[in-house]
């Protein structure tokens, strides 16, 4: 049985609990975890190349910089990092989508599917206001950071130029959302496998035929973004205008209900928000810091941070699957699949991807340096410090998963705290710790980090573990009648 034949439900009353489904009544069946594993890692493998190639699009960016200069890739690796750490904001705002449109596709409130993308869009425009603020004044606040005034010159041409890609960005955020809930995964990824290849195009003629400099990169990027942004629209427009439309909510006298009733999207986007934010920024201060050890150590810092960056996209994407997944258990109110559909993200798919992300990152860590830089001192350097990003990698991915399945449950804020304290009360203690006292430099920084994760893993799957499905599935049903 495909998804969308699973969760097309017919509703009818039931004095206990609202509506149910006929199709809930009838049928008891209960999933296995092999079916579960199974599942989850199918609709993984799409988002796993939508992620890799969105991630691409900066990745393109440092290379050609690579092509220009040492000091152009440094300052366009401070620009990438500032630029991933503050567009996360609208990847924290689109995880809540994560657990709302599924469990109201799951429970068979399909214009709430639509309701939700339109005012998930909408949050997300009202947050950019504060991003275009800081990335258009970033010279001044970068100064602070970074003492290399050209390097900081360079970063700040980066994001101001990077503000035109928002409108793009944020329609592609929400509308994976809104199509994945829907059991689509491979509209995002058809709609990269173009872009992507586009935007190294694009980079090639604007830095390299044309010879626009680093500028050209950001360009390239802007254009490629809103090329996605318009494409998704598109689908999306043609899903509910042209075919069938039944998880669309109509705008036409409806605007209102865009603008209203934000509480409980804005009370899952926040923490979830944090969730993101937190490892990102603590990445950044990583960056930023490892300045002062020297223009080589930056550079090198900024391969590993690049590729740490695109190999995290296989646990996210792992996860985002598997939320959505829960999320449809949740929102159908069976509490056994839910059950069993942890067990096969936590014990299946998280060691699938624990196993993928450490070979690749060991065993192949001076090949995969020597994508971005030939010298071979710059590509040792890099190696050394890959050889603990892939130890990290072997716990991280149960922290990602775990992510996951408490953003399914509803319970960012749980994930939002244990974050912070994982990240800023242990890991860059021990990485400032380990980094300056010790004398480890950016290997320290990185165990201190590590450390940190460890926690972050153990804490959250604990809470995991002892989840109160019932309660879970009561607070979605509460939500449900409310919006």
């Amino acid at each position: 049985m495909s998804f969308n034949e699973e969760t097309r439900l017919v509703h009818c009353y039931d004095d206990d609990d609202g509506y149910q489904s006929v199709e809930q009544l009838k049928r008891q069946e209960v999933t296995s975890f092999e079916h579960e594993l199974w599942y989850m890692t199918k609709t993984s493998i799409p988002l796993v190349f939508t992620f890799l190639l969105q991630n691409s699009l900066s990745t393109i960016a440092l290379i050609f910089a690579g092509r220009v200069g040492t000091l152009e890739v440094g300052g366009i690796s401070i620009g990438n990092v500032t630029f991933a750490v503050t567009s996360a904001i609208f990847i924290g705002i689109a995880t809540c989508l994560d657990t709302v449109c599924p469990q109201a596709f799951g429970a068979g409130n399909y214009q709430m599917v639509g309701l939700y993308f339109q005012r998930g869009v909408a949050i997300s425009l009202m947050f950019a206001v504060p991003v275009v603020a800081f990335w258009y004044n970033s010279e001044y606040l970068l100064a602070f950071l970074v003492k290399d005034d050209d390097i900081v010159h360079i970063a700040a041409v980066y994001l101001r130029t990077m503000i035109l890609s928002l409108p793009g960005y944020i329609l592609f955020e929400c509308g994976k959302k809104y199509l994945q809930a829907q059991g689509d995964y491979v509209t995002g990824q058809n709609i990269l496998f173009v872009c992507a290849p586009l935007n190294i195009l694009l980079n090639y003629l604007f830095v390299l035929k044309y010879k626009f400099g680093y500028i050209g990169s950001p360009i390239a990027i802007v254009l490629s973004y809103n090329i996605m942004g318009l494409a998704i629209f598109a689908v999306i427009c043609r899903q509910n205008y042209f075919g069938n439309a039944q998880c669309w909510h109509p705008i036409k006298g409806n605007v209102s209900a865009i603008f209203s009733n934000w509480g409980p999207l804005v009370a899952l986007a926040l923490p979830g928000l944090i969730m993101i934010e937190a490892e990102f920024f603590a990445f950044e201060i990583i960056t930023v810091l490892s300045a002062r050890f020297g223009n080589d150590v930056l550079a090198a810092q900024s391969i590993v941070a690049t590729l740490q960056t695109f190999f995290f996209q296989l646990p996210f994407s792992c996860s985002v699957a598997t939320s959505n997944r829960i999320s449809h258990h949740i929102g159908s109110g069976n509490i056994k699949n839910c059950k069993i559909a942890t067990k096969a993200t936590i014990f299946g798919v998280g060691s699938l991807a624990g196993v993928i992300n450490f070979t690749s990152l060991f065993f192949g860590r001076y090949k995969l340096c020597s994508i971005f830089n030939t010298d071979p001192i710059l590509v040792n350097k890099a190696a050394r410090i890959l050889t603990v990003i892939a130890m990290n990698q072997v716990y991280d991915v149960f922290n990602v998963v775990a992510a996951g399945v408490l953003r399914a449950q509803g319970r960012q804020r749980i994930g939002g705290y244990l974050n912070i304290v994982a990240y800023y009360i242990i890991g860059l203690e021990t990485a400032m710790l380990l980094g300056f006292k010790c004398q480890m430099q950016i290997q320290g920084f990185w165990l201190g980090i590590g450390i940190g994760v460890l926690f972050l893993a153990l804490s959250e799957n604990y809470y995991v573990y002892t989840s109160d499905w019932t309660s879970i599935v009561k607070r979605f049903k509460v939500m449900r009648q409310e919006a």
